[in-house]
């Protein structure tokens, strides 16, 4: 194979896994397997999730280090992130993806913060289950979640989980040239729960969100966009 066409195998296999990543995670993670599955057995199938993120990222990862792939999230083509998972929480669906190294926050800005995942959380409202099931990209009416990093020297970095705050184009106006004319959307970090030093785990990561949205879910709050940052 020449350049181009093994650095479209990466990609294509990306796509591949996602299926068996929805399994996984709407198994393990959905308020119902929670009620009638044995703890024993989500465990299990969310370990299994985990070990196929990791697998998956070093082989991204070992490609970009032949420049094969680029993870530059501002470029069109780039393998910054894949998708590993959805799951539904009652009228939510949550959609995780992980990004394979920091990516800064913004694309054209620098705010001192990197993104390591993010979930894309929608409410459904009554929506049938397979329009919903339709729906992978998670890119409309979200919540999402990153994870953020201060890379300067002398810093202790801090992960945690906040919302994504969208300032521009403003996100009530309905002038579509606001929209045509801005080339990255702009946003700020609202930190909704400090998670420490320590950089969890994806799997980790999205149990601690699960429970955030359960209780803000409990609480009517407004979704958004959600984040994850250090």
């Amino acid at each position: 194979l020449d350049r181009d066409s093994l650095a479209a195998v990466i990609p294509s296999f990306l796509r591949t896994c996602q299926p068996y990543f929805n399994h996984l995670e709407s198994t393990a993670r959905s308020t119902v397997s929670q009620y009638t599955s044995t703890p024993d057995i989500c465990t299990k199938l969310l370990d299994f999730s985990q070990q196929l993120c990791d697998r998956l990222e070093q082989l991204v990862l070992a490609f970009a280090s032949y420049n094969l792939l680029c993870l530059n999230e501002s470029e069109p083509n780039s393998t910054s992130h894949f998708c590993i998972g959805q799951s539904r929480l009652g009228q939510l669906k949550m959609t995780v993806f992980r990004y394979c190294k920091a990516t800064p926050y913004l694309a054209r800005v620098d705010t001192g913060l990197y993104k390591r995942m993010r979930w894309n959380v929608e409410r459904l409202q009554n929506k049938p289950k397979e329009v919903a099931d339709e729906e992978q990209n998670g890119d409309s009416k979200e919540a999402e979640a990153e994870t953020v990093g201060d890379t300067e020297y002398g810093t202790v970095r801090m992960w945690s989980i906040g919302q994504w705050v969208q300032v521009n184009p403003n996100p009530t106006t309905d002038d579509i040239y606001d929209w045509i004319t801005c080339e990255v959307p702009q946003a700020i970090y609202h930190r909704l729960l400090f998670l420490g030093s320590d950089e969890p785990s994806s799997s980790g990561a999205t149990d601690y969100l699960q429970q955030l949205l359960l209780s803000l879910h409990s609480l009517h709050f407004t979704f958004n966009k959600l984040i994850l940052k250090m």
